[in-house]
């Protein structure tokens, strides 16, 4: 069964997320930008996925802590994409462990 206010939720993220990068592009397409705006713009994007993020943070769920825990020292290891599968397996054992 579809969780509908999960999936608006997801496509609104996804919508703000690829506006920023369009409008963006669209309003300042012909103007030169300096590095710093250039590095703002670019930022932006990180900064609406680091907003679904951060509620894992503000958690009391043991292994939702112990996940991003696990996630932040795989992310100061290793690449983007052995630290995305090992948090997701991290977590799915967790959760299946813990029973949480």
């Amino acid at each position: 069964m579809i969780d509908f206010p999960a999936f608006f939720t997801i496509l609104a993220m996804s919508v703000v997320t690829y506006t920023t990068r369009v409008s963006g592009y669209l309003l300042l397409r012909n103007r030169v930008l300096s590095p710093r705006m250039t590095r703002v713009l670019e930022a932006i994007p990180g900064c609406v996925l680091i907003a679904v993020i951060a509620p894992a943070f503000a958690t009391n769920n043991i292994t939702n802590l112990i996940a991003v825990l696990v996630t932040l020292l795989l992310a100061s290891r290793f690449s983007l994409l052995p630290t995305v599968i090992g948090s997701i397996a991290i977590t799915a054992l967790l959760r299946y462990f813990l029973f949480f």
